[in-house]
């Protein structure tokens, strides 16, 4: 998958508070970079805890449930667009299907 907006995960991982998320993040990313979903099947074949969403949207669950990860899915074209990443308190506070945080 083509990922769009790294920059946005790097920019967390970066904070103080979320040092400890870099290693997860950095090894989704590697994950999602090598795959080829096209479907949300596919995902969930990969990523049994991941929620599949409206708007094409996938969250993801990072660092043991610690963080969650918010994709946008363009299957047919092969990206993945980020657009959240957060604590579980940050995410309570969006809204998955809206939210573009890049």
């Amino acid at each position: 998958m083509r990922i769009i907006a790294k920059s946005t995960i790097k920019k967390f991982w970066e904070q103080p508070a979320y040092r400890d998320a870099k290693g997860p993040l950095e090894s989704w990313y590697e994950e999602a970079l090598k795959a080829n979903w096209a479907s949300p099947q596919d995902i969930k074949n990969q990523y049994r805890n991941a929620s599949i969403c409206n708007n094409n949207r996938v969250v993801f669950n990072i660092g043991g449930n610690k963080y969650r990860l918010v994709v946008e899915m363009q299957y047919r074209a092969g990206i993945a667009w980020i657009k959240f990443v957060g604590s579980h308190a940050q995410y309570d506070q969006i809204d998955v299907e809206t939210v573009n945080d890049y």
